[in-house]
């Protein structure tokens, strides 16, 4: 059962939607395929077209309870069963426990899950883009595959309480996440992976206040090293995912979280090299590589960035006294030009003398006159 309590009820006459609207307060657009399915109560053998593509089908076989959906960070109990449309199944779940909206499963079902009550049956159809895409999965999920499931929503129970949780428990939560995360990374979807990662990093957070805990609860001094740990063994993988979507400057961050631990970590400090080269940063990486370098003298990695990184820099320095040239000119132009300048000079000089002089002549005439 949903562990939800003091559900609202909904006034005779009016819709979810004008309830959500007028009595909640929140603004939501009834057009939206994904807001007009969550709003919907499921039906029998009636298809649901999630995002209104054709491409997330959900089809409700067995009602559930109703007003038992569950919310995003849920932990939802399910029986997943997936097969191709061929028939030949490729996966096969009971009991199989996932927090909702932490894409612990293909994202189609991530979805449609939410849009269940507990006891439901569904069927879900899932298109590549939100299952398995071009990749597939070997060995037996073909590229560009379209999967049908059939699901049961168990039982579904709020996120505990992270600060509350054993470290046992944490462990268990940070593991699976970053084991997701790495999952997603390798099939190059950076994006979903730093989604997993930074869940990974909620659980490894130091408690408030480790002090009034109980017995089965207080985190040891080890423990709490372990923990320290996995955080920098994640913030690692951070730092990977983040720079195949660019955000150097959050890569940087999370690279940085890293050294702040272990000052020698050698792939920290070649993801470091690797984001300021990407940030035009050269001398700096330089230094980073050759901090590396003394760490791990036999690395062709360091040592081929470091020759590139090196040859950038002369053809830089190259550049730029190319530019300086360009602004000022040739040598023998910059001659003339200062002979020109000292020329004229010269004569502004003589003229200022003479003119002095002429000055000096009539100041002694008008002295002489009233002198004397």
């Amino acid at each position: 059962m949903n562990n939800i309590e003091n559900i609202i009820p909904i006034p005779e006459g009016q819709s979810q939607a004008d309830f959500i609207k007028n009595d909640l307060g929140f603004n939501i657009d009834t057009n939206d395929p994904l807001t007009k399915a969550a709003l919907s109560d499921s039906v029998e053998n009636e298809n649901m077209d999630i995002l209104g593509s054709g491409e997330l089908m959900k089809k409700t076989l067995i009602k559930g309870e109703i007003n038992t959906r569950p919310g995003r960070l849920d932990l939802c109990v399910v029986d997943i069963d997936g097969k191709l449309e061929d028939g030949t199944k490729v996966e096969n779940f009971t009991d199989y426990k996932i927090q909702l909206g932490d894409v612990e499963v293909v994202q189609g079902l991530d979805l449609a899950i939410a849009l269940m009550d507990v006891g439901e049956v569904a069927e879900i159809t899932v298109f590549p883009r939100f299952a398995y895409g071009n990749l597939g999965r070997d060995p037996d999920i073909p590229s560009s595959s379209k999967i049908i499931y059939n699901v049961v929503l168990k039982s579904v129970t709020m996120e505990p309480e992270i600060d509350e949780m054993s470290y046992e428990k944490k462990k268990e939560f940070a593991d699976k996440k970053r084991e997701r995360g790495n999952w997603w990374f390798s099939r190059n979807e950076p994006v979903l992976a730093i989604q997993c990662y930074r869940r990974s990093l909620d659980y490894l957070q130091p408690s408030v206040d480790n002090s009034n805990k109980t017995s089965q609860n207080k985190i040891t001094d080890s423990q709490l090293q372990a923990l320290f740990a996995d955080r920098t063994k994640v913030y690692n993988n951070l730092a990977a995912a983040q720079i195949k979507t660019e955000a150097y400057d959050t890569a940087l961050e999370s690279v940085d979280n890293v050294l702040r631990a272990e000052p020698e970590n050698i792939k920290a400090l070649f993801r470091k090299g690797r984001i300021l080269t990407r940030k035009c940063e050269t001398k700096r990486a330089i230094l980073t590589f050759e901090k590396a370098a003394k760490l791990d003298p036999e690395s062709k990695a360091i040592t081929q960035e470091l020759s590139v990184l090196r040859q950038k820099l002369v053809n830089e320095s190259v550049e730029q006294k190319k530019l300086y040239k360009k602004m000022l000119g040739s040598p023998k132009k910059i001659e003339n030009m200062s002979s020109t300048a000292s020329s004229k000079f010269k004569n502004k000089l003589a003229v200022w003398s003479l003119f002095g002089g002429t000055l000096a002549a009539v100041a002694g005439v008008i002295v002489y006159k009233f002198a004397f």
